[in-house]
C-alpha cells in the first residue's frame, strides 16, 4: 500500500494591504497552524497578534534563506508581498526546494491592482520590479505615449525616477503615483514629471507612466545607429552590426561570447533582443571595457557581465556560449582555443578588416566550413559642388556552426 505524501512544510502567503482580510481560506488556515511565520516587518504587522514563533525576515532578503532551510520539516509560514511569482519573493525561495516541500497562496499583485484603479491592459504594459534595479531598465520601453507600471523601493525613489525621464527628455510624463493599494491608507495622485513636488509619498508605492517629452526613443531594429554608444572608433559600425547580429541570430535564453567587445556595441544590441539573453564580454583594455558597462546601463541591460583580460587566458572557467562573435583581436591561438572549448551547435561569427585577418578567415572556413560574406559599403559625400562615392575599408564575414 502507497503511504500518503507528506504536506509541504513551507507555505508562502502572498498577501496586500488588507492584511488578513483578502487571504483566502486555506491561507489563513495555513496562518493559524504555523510553528513559525516570518516575513518583512511589515508584512507581520499586517496579519497581527499569532501565537506562533515569529521570525522577522533579514535585510539584504538573501541573508534569510539559510535560517529558513533549517526550518526544514516545521510547519512555517512565509508572509510575502501579493502574487510571489510575479516580482515576488516566490522564485528567490522556491528554487532551493523540490516542489513538493512548498505551497503557495497569492493574491492580487500589485501591479494587478494598479491596472485595475487606471483600467490599462496588463497585457499591453510592461511591468518592472525596480526596488533594487537601476531606473535605466525603463530605457527600452521608453517612447512617447506609451504606458508602464513600475514598483520602486520607497517614496522618495519617485522623485529620482522622475529625475531621470527628465534628463532624458521626457520630463512631460504623467506619473500616477498609487500608495499602498488595495488597503485603507491607499492614495493616488498625479504629477508630470517635471514638476513632481510631493514630499510624503508612503510605501508600498508604484508608479503609472504615460510617456511624454522630445527625448531620444531607443529603436527596436537591428544596428542602432552608433550615436547610442559611446566609443573612441573601436566600434562594429551600424550596417555591419546589423549583419553581425542577424548572422549570430539571437534567440530566447541563449548567451554570446563578445570576444574584444570594444564599446560592448554586439553584446548590447544582443541582450536587447530579447529580456532572457546573457552576454559575457570581455575585453583586454580597461578603459573600453568601462565604456561597455556604461553604454549598457545606459540602454538599460545591465545584466551584461564585462570580463576585462586578454583572450585567449581570459576565456577559462566561463559557461559555454550558444555564439561566440569574435570582433576584436582575430589570431590563430584564438581561434584554436574557441574551437577548442565550443560545444556542438554553437555559432561562430568572426568579422575581419585586414588583409591579415582576412586571410585567416578564408583558411579557417576552408578548414571548418561555414560561410564568407564580403562586405563593402560607400557613402555619398562632397566633392566640389557635386557628390560621390566614398569606399569604406570592406569586412569580410565569416560565419559557422561547429
Amino acid at each position: 500500500m502507497v503511504g500518503m505524501a507528506e504536506a509541504p512544510w513551507l507555505t508562502i502567503v502572498g498577501i496586500g494591504e488588507e492584511g488578513i482580510a483578502g487571504l483566502s481560506a486555506p491561507a489563513r488556515l495555513a496562518l493559524a497552524e504555523a510553528e513559525i511565520v516570518t516575513g518583512a516587518t511589515r508584512h507581520l504587522a499586517l496579519v497581527g497578534d499569532l501565537t506562533a514563533e515569529v521570525e522577522p525576515w533579514p535585510v539584504p532578503f538573501d541573508q534569510g534563506i539559510a535560517r529558513l532551510l533549517t526550518h526544514r520539516g516545521r510547519h512555517v509560514v512565509m508572509l510575502v508581498s501579493g502574487d510571489p511569482f510575479w516580482f515576488g519573493a516566490g522564485t528567490s525561495i522556491t528554487r532551493h526546494l523540490p516542489t513538493d516541500e512548498w505551497i503557495v497562496y497569492p493574491v492580487s499583485s500589485t501591479f494587478s491592482l494598479a491596472a485595475a484603479r487606471l483600467g490599462w491592459p496588463l497585457e499591453d504594459t510592461p511591468c518592472l520590479g525596480l526596488h533594487a534595479a537601476p531606473f535605466t531598465r525603463l530605457r527600452p520601453h521608453i517612447a512617447v505615449d506609451r504606458k508602464a507600471l513600475v514598483l520602486v523601493r520607497d517614496g522618495d525613489a519617485v522623485a529620482v525616477l522622475a529625475r531621470y525621464l527628465c534628463a532624458l527628455g521626457f520630463g512631460g510624463s504623467r506619473l500616477h503615483i498609487l500608495e499602498a493599494l488595495g488597503g485603507p491608507r491607499e492614495r493616488i495622485r498625479q504629477a508630470i514629471a517635471a514638476d513632481l513636488d510631493f514630499a510624503d509619498i508612503a510605501h508600498p508605492v508604484a508608479i503609472g507612466m504615460i510617456f511624454a517629452g522630445a527625448g531620444n526613443v531607443l529603436p527596436q531594429a537591428t544596428g542602432l545607429p552608433d550615436a547610442w554608444f559611446e566609443h573612441d572608433g573601436q566600434i562594429t559600425k551600424s550596417p555591419i552590426r546589423a549583419l553581425t547580429l542577424s548572422a549570430l541570430a539571437p534567440k530566447p535564453g541563449e548567451k554570446l561570447w563578445d570576444i574584444g567587445t570594444g564599446s560592448g556595441s554586439i553584446s548590447i544590441e544582443w541582450l536587447l533582443s530579447h529580456p532572457s539573453t546573457h552576454a559575457i564580454a570581455f575585453e583586454a583594455d580597461p578603459i573600453r571595457a568601462g565604456r561597455a558597462r556604461t553604454n549598457a546601463a545606459a540602454l538599460g541591460v545591465d545584466r551584461l557581465t564585462v570580463v576585462e583580460g586578454r583572450a585567449p587566458a581570459i576565456l577559462q572557467g566561463h559557461a559555454r556560449p550558444d555564439a561566440v562573435f569574435i570582433g576584436g583581436g582575430l589570431s590563430e591561438t584564438l581561434l584554436e582555443s574557441v574551437f577548442a572549448t565550443l560545444s556542438t551547435g554553437t555559432r561562430l561569427v568572426a568579422n575581419a578588416v585586414t588583409l591579415e585577418s582576412e586571410t585567416r578567415l578564408t583558411r579557417w572556413q576552408g578548414l571548418k566550413g561555414g560561410t564568407l560574406l564580403r562586405i563593402e559599403l560607400s557613402d555619398a559625400v562632397p566633392i566640389g559642388s557635386r557628390r560621390g562615392w566614398r569606399a569604406r575599408y570592406p569586412v569580410v564575414q565569416w560565419s559557422v556552426c561547429w
